[in-house]
């Protein structure tokens, strides 16, 4: 009796097809994981605009609201308490990715560069940053002698710059063409005319991954506020929100102009989706660089 052939698997870019079963059990796996992302957000954004009495009944989180009911985000910022934290947390994500992405740029270029003799003593220094962290009270006593207390740059300043982000772009700026540079400087160019003309034009998608980096990270600190920031009128998004999730501050009581007070759980909860909006809004348009930024090796032409 002749023995059946063996079935032999399609293949697909030289890797063989995953078949019906492992195909069903990827896909509910991937629905597992995206409803474990998608859920929680989902009820925080549902209990936010939920009608008060829904919320009360529920008594926390609501997943299908029955109606809509905008009076939390009314009360929030008819205070001025989050439109003034808004503003300041907007003001240091801007200026301090600004800063951070300039001053990064030139310490990674200058330390890409060959002929730069500081560059093992600057690498060792920028090495040994990010394995030892100076401790709270030394950072404290710095901020402090500096004169920088109740100030905004010190929510800028202490994050100023990376060493991964640091090293990261020194990695994409050594990989640049020697080509280009060479041309460039044959025809005249200095290291600042290359490092403007060239260099940062063809380093868009590892700035845009970077800046992103820099960027959450300022949106979403809210220690050194914590430590070095006394006045509440320069207090941070974020440390706002901390304040009236954790310690359960009564909004609308006393800061805001509402008639109706909504209940503490959409008051959090809207203030958490402002929190969390800017960032989405960003994020869209700067996804497409994240593939080819941070694959830091290939040369770009």
């Amino acid at each position: 009796m002749a023995e059946r052939p063996m079935r032999r698997r399609r293949m697909v870019h030289g890797v063989p097809a995953a078949g019906p079963l492992e195909q069903l059990l990827k896909a509910v796996v991937l629905i597992i994981f995206c409803a474990a992302v998608l859920l929680p957000f989902l009820a925080v954004v549902s209990t936010s605009v939920a009608p008060m009495k829904q919320v009360q009944q529920a008594g926390g989180l609501v997943l299908l609201p029955q109606g809509l009911d905008f009076t939390a985000y009314q009360a929030l910022f008819s205070g001025g308490v989050v439109t003034r934290a808004l503003g300041v947390s907007m003001l240091v994500t801007v200026g301090g990715t600004a800063l951070s992405l300039a001053t990064s740029c030139l310490m990674a270029y200058a330390l890409s560069r060959p002929g730069f003799l500081l560059a093992r003593p600057v690498m060792l220094l920028v090495l040994i940053g990010m394995l030892f962290s100076p401790g709270i009270i030394p950072m404290y006593l710095l901020i402090k002698e500096l004169g920088l207390l109740n100030s905004l740059w010190a929510l800028i300043l202490p994050g100023l710059v990376s060493g991964f982000n640091v090293l990261v772009l020194r990695a994409f700026f050594v990989n640049l063409p020697d080509q280009v540079t060479e041309s460039a400087k044959i025809d005249g160019a200095g290291e600042w005319q290359v490092f403007w003309h060239i260099a940062l034009p063809l380093s868009k998608a590892v700035l845009a991954v970077i800046g992103l980096f820099y960027a959450v990270g300022y949106w979403n600190a809210f220690f050194n506020a914590l430590l070095y920031i006394d006045d509440t009128a320069k207090w941070p998004l974020q440390l706002v929100l901390r304040t009236y999730v954790i310690n359960e501050t009564q909004l609308g009581s006393t800061e805001l102009a509402t008639e109706l007070v909504p209940p503490q759980a959409s008051l959090q909860m809207a203030i958490l989706v402002v929190s969390v909006i800017p960032i989405l809004c960003v994020y869209p348009f700067l996804q497409r660089h994240f593939a080819k930024g941070v694959l830091t090796g290939a040369v770009k032409g």
